[in-house]
């Protein structure tokens, strides 16, 4: 009897060991250790082993439309850009995430070196919009891709009334930012994106 129940604990701690979460899996409602229902208070806890940067809109950031929160590895490599869905509010949640480092990936495999062809491979594109300077590929998920125009043919670059469909995209296209939208279906624009236009 004792036998068994010991061979009972070793099975149940082995398959916890299994099921270990990948630090790095994109997942609907979850980026490794970063899930939906997290809020601003809660991130100096989670991310207590890496480095967490505040960028609050204050001081040189006061111009800025939303809150950020930066996560560095310890070593300096920076790995996402979280953005709350309001300002100065520790209860919120968070409503965006920039993907940084390329050990992150969804189920599909799909990381920020993938390219166009792996997008459009893995996902059905819902909506393509032309920017001034990039255009943001929407997918049936919570992923967004923004591509450099400089990735698409000459006469593509220069008008940003022009409608793009997903053939007129290089397979070879890169992605320039690799977002996740836990707020709405559609795409909210990064900084960086919107300093792009300029």
């Amino acid at each position: 009897m004792k036998k068994s129940l010991f061979l009972g604990i070793i099975i149940a701690c082995l398959a916890s060991c299994a099921k270990k979460e990948d630090p790095f899996l994109i997942q609907k409602d979850q980026i490794g250790k970063l899930h939906k229902e997290i809020t601003v208070q809660q991130l100096d806890s989670i991310y207590a082993n890496d480095s967490l940067v505040k960028r609050i809109g204050e001081g040189d950031y006061v111009q800025a439309g939303d809150d950020k929160y930066l996560i560095f590895e310890k070593g300096g490599k920076q790995l996402l850009t979280l953005t709350p869905r309001q300002q100065h509010d520790k209860n919120e949640k968070i409503k965006a995430i920039q993907i940084h480092d390329e050990r992150f990936k969804t189920a599909k495999g799909i990381t920020t070196k993938s390219t166009f062809k792996d997008i459009h491979e893995n996902y059905t594109i819902k909506n393509i919009y032309n920017t001034m300077n990039t255009i943001v590929v929407i997918v049936d998920s919570n992923e967004y891709f923004t591509i450099d125009k400089k990735e698409l043919p000459e006469d593509l670059r220069y008008d940003a009334s022009l409608t793009i469909d997903a053939v007129q995209i290089p397979d070879t296209a890169k992605i320039k930012y690799f977002m996740v939208n836990w707020e709405h279906s559609e795409a909210t624009e990064t900084d960086e994106e919107k300093n792009d236009e300029h």
